[in-house]
């Protein structure tokens, strides 16, 4: 099987070592805007890669299974039609809402094409969405999802992070979409050391796919903590921000029998790693090299829907992605 991994930045270097490393998988191909950089990850790789001056939008090259999206927000939309008409797998870890609506958009051409697309394959979304699931999985109803992210994979993650601050935020109340014209919902949220406590403020980005992940669903938000630059950050620069730990927090609310209870799961990775085996797992999974849930039908999907949550986690774990439960009492 061959994948075609688009970016080669943090996160699309980290899924490219992921991917050569996954038996299986016969050949990578790595695509970059800037060719030096796609050559200096493919010369630390096996004989598997290669790089190729393949471009979004061009079609896509013959024998080519899976192509994997590392790029910055928007472009993805780009890179997915060709591959969607060609009948290609496509596996994306965009962030920002315009990226994840216009690849939730190809939905029905992938249908006709019987292409399988699945978005939102990153950090957040992406993992958190998979913890979401698996905690879901232990409730008899879940009526509320919070998820909140705090670290970036690298520039391009950067200025995603800081569009999607700076956009209106949405969530889900009682059922509802709700937008504040003004940004607001900050709230401080302790995720696990080295990290420890940030403020996190209302966000958009992948929370449609939380609402398309759980049917029912009463209330959703995604809160990212801002970047940690000076004259940007509303609180004091963290250490382990600055030395590149991210961390994801999933809240989960729901019914169990007759009781109502809540179980929150986190996460503390590099960015870049989190992000990039993510992707990686996934286009391998697509590919048919990893059998980490059911064979997808066409469409497009959140990763909630893509994955076996316990088998996607055990795989992540032995890729040394290890997320954990946090005990005690939420507040």
């Amino acid at each position: 099987m061959t994948v075609l991994l688009c970016g080669a930045g943090a996160v699309g270097a980290r899924a490219a070592r992921q991917l050569v490393d996954t038996p299986g998988v016969e050949h990578v191909l790595v695509a970059d805007r800037d060719a030096r950089r796609a050559r200096s990850v493919v010369e630390v790789m096996s004989p598997k890669a290669e790089v190729t001056d393949w471009r979004p939008g061009d079609p896509m090259p013959g024998g080519v299974s899976v192509l994997a999206c590392a790029l910055p927000g928007g472009v993805d939309a780009v890179a997915a039609p060709p591959a969607v008409d060609a009948g290609v797998d496509v596996v994306s870890c965009a962030d920002d809402r315009a990226g994840v609506a216009a690849l939730l958009a190809l939905g029905a051409r992938a249908r006709r094409t019987g292409s399988r697309i699945v978005v939102g394959a990153g950090l957040a979304p992406g993992l958190t969405d998979v913890l979401a699931a698996h905690a879901g999985a232990a409730l008899d109803t879940v009526t509320t999802v919070r998820v909140a992210r705090s670290g970036t994979a690298g520039p391009a993650c950067r200025d995603a992070l800081r569009r999607a601050l700076r956009e209106r935020p949405r969530e889900l109340r009682a059922g509802r979409w709700n937008e504040d014209p003004r940004r607001g919902g900050h709230e401080l949220v302790w995720f696990p050391d080295p990290v420890g406590a940030a403020e996190c403020h209302l966000v958009d980005g992948g929370v449609e796919l939380l609402y398309d992940g759980f049917p029912g669903l009463e209330r959703a938000s995604v809160r990212f903590a801002a970047p940690p630059s000076r004259g940007w950050a509303p609180f004091p620069v963290r250490r382990a921000a600055d030395a590149g730990w991210a961390a994801a927090r999933v809240e989960v609310d729901g019914r169990r029998g007759v009781a109502w209870e809540t179980l929150v799961y986190g996460v503390v990775e590099r960015a870049e790693v989190a992000a990039g085996t993510v992707l990686a797992t996934v286009a391998a999974h697509l590919a048919g090299a990893l059998a980490v849930g059911p064979a997808l039908p066409p469409g497009a999907t959140g990763l909630a829907r893509a994955v076996d949550p316990v088998a996607f986690l055990g795989e992540l774990t032995t890729r040394g992605v290890r997320a954990a439960a946090f005990e005690g009492t939420p507040v």
